[in-house]
């Protein structure tokens, strides 16, 4: 996607509010990307992107800012704990299976794409089976069958809920992970012996999407979309090391567990720095994979981390804690925003939840408080906060009675919150 930088922040800034220092340094090593795809293949290759490490405390939007990135452009994206790798000799997941998560990322998004490229051509052979099904279900129940009608009322969306029963292919293939590499039992014996197959009771809608999935990965050239995925992977992948502070030893630290850190620590150089790694879809490079590293360094600093590895993240960029106004706008602004989602979610039940303006000053107040007063967590607060003050309303809610409107103003957050203020005016007489 040709985005300029200015633009990227923008579309960044409908979900995301304040943190301008992060959103302009993801914004450049995008748009970097598209300037590097233009050139030519020697000058490409000694491009690497500029890899950024994100300092903030939780809940200030760290990882949403990488997720919309990867959803910006649609690149492969994940987002991993730095806590769940060990180092290497040590039970664990060994650090190369990020990439291998990457990849498995990358193949599911082009799979998706060739599979709508094919919908119009497998779906006639898929009607023609939901056809043969619900006529073989009838027959079974004694039912008169009539084809022509049958087809007719499938085409007509009458027949989503009936059940019938289906021939699919069995696909669970079990995981084996010990210490190190996951080893997929199934995959080994692919192309040895034909897939299985046992009959499902599904409805027909069910059925449709399990049918339309087998045809299309027939139809499909696996072998081009594994090429894609792998490129795609290389080209535009995006990883999201998140908690990277928990693998830093404290400064003058020398006990085992610091030892440790600093083993998981040298593992994951080698793959920021570029490495090739085997995958069961082929060889991936990493040498050209975005990095984007985050961790709330309470206790380890950005320079605790071993010099080489500080290398390969340039850039560096301290985000903001929330304040009153943050809240405020995350509540009224942002896309889809937290009293969006809940009002959606009510109105199912018959109930048109609305938020008064000075509401709204009190909930972000609130979390304020809160954030300074016990741990902070960011814009988390709001999901507990709202979560608790529409109890009742969830609780009561049952969609048997007329549509209500309910308004949730100052008065209505305060009563519900009656003990939590209390609580802020005895701090004033604590020393």
């Amino acid at each position: 996607m040709n985005l300029s930088p200015r633009q990227i922040v923008e579309e960044l800034d409908k979900y995301i509010i304040g943190q301008p220092k992060a959103k302009r340094a993801v914004a450049i090593a995008l748009r970097n990307r598209y300037r590097r795809s233009r050139l030519p293949k020697e000058v490409r290759e000694e491009i690497t992107p500029k890899n950024i490490i994100m300092k903030g405390p939780t809940g200030v939007g760290k990882t949403e800012i990488a997720r919309r990135l990867a959803r910006l452009v649609k690149a492969p994206f994940i987002k991993i704990e730095a806590t769940k790798y060990t180092e290497v000799g040590y039970v664990g997941r060994d650090v190369e299976s990020m990439i291998r998560d990457l990849v498995e990322t990358a193949v599911r998004m082009v799979k998706d794409e060739k599979t709508h490229e094919v919908e119009a051509k497998v779906k006639p052979s898929v009607d023609a089976k939901l056809v043969d099904a619900i006529c073989d279900s009838r027959r079974a129940k004694d039912i008169a069958v009539d084809k022509t009608i049958v087809t007719e009322e499938l085409a007509a969306g009458k027949l989503e809920d009936e059940q019938i029963e289906v021939n699919v292919a069995e696909t669970q293939k079990p995981m084996l992970a010990i210490g190190g590499p996951e080893i997929n039992l199934g995959s080994m014996f692919d192309g040895m012996m034909p897939p299985r197959k046992r009959k499902r009771k599904l409805s027909v809608a069910r059925a449709r999407e399990v049918l339309m999935a087998e045809e299309s990965d027939r139809v499909i050239d696996k072998d081009n979309v594994f090429a894609e995925a792998i490129r795609r992977t290389e080209e535009e992948g995006i990883i999201f090391i998140d908690e990277i502070d928990k693998i830093i030893g404290k400064a003058g630290g020398s006990n085992n567990q610091d030892v440790s850190r600093e083993g998981v620590q040298r593992d994951i150089l080698p793959i920021v720095e570029g490495s090739t790694v085997a995958t069961k879809y082929g060889n991936v490079k990493t040498d050209f994979i975005l990095f984007i590293a985050s961790g709330a360094f309470h206790v380890a600093n950005i320079e605790d981390m071993i010099p080489e590895l500080q290398g390969r993240f340039p850039i560096r960029v301290e985000l903001d804690n929330l304040t009153k106004d943050d809240f405020k706008k995350i509540l009224a602004e942002t896309k889809n925003s937290i009293i969006f989602q809940y009002a959606s979610i009510l109105k199912v039940d018959n109930i048109d939840l609305k938020f008064a303006d000075d509401a709204l000053d009190e909930i972000a107040d609130m979390a304020e408080k809160e954030n300074e007063t016990s741990e902070n967590i960011g814009a988390r607060r709001l999901h507990t906060i709202i979560e608790l003050l529409l109890e009742d309303i969830s609780f009561n809610a049952t969609g048997e009675h007329p549509l209500m409107e309910i308004v949730i103003d100052r008065n209505y957050v305060r009563n519900a919150f009656k003990e939590t203020n209390e609580k802020y005016d005895l701090k004033k007489f604590i020393l």
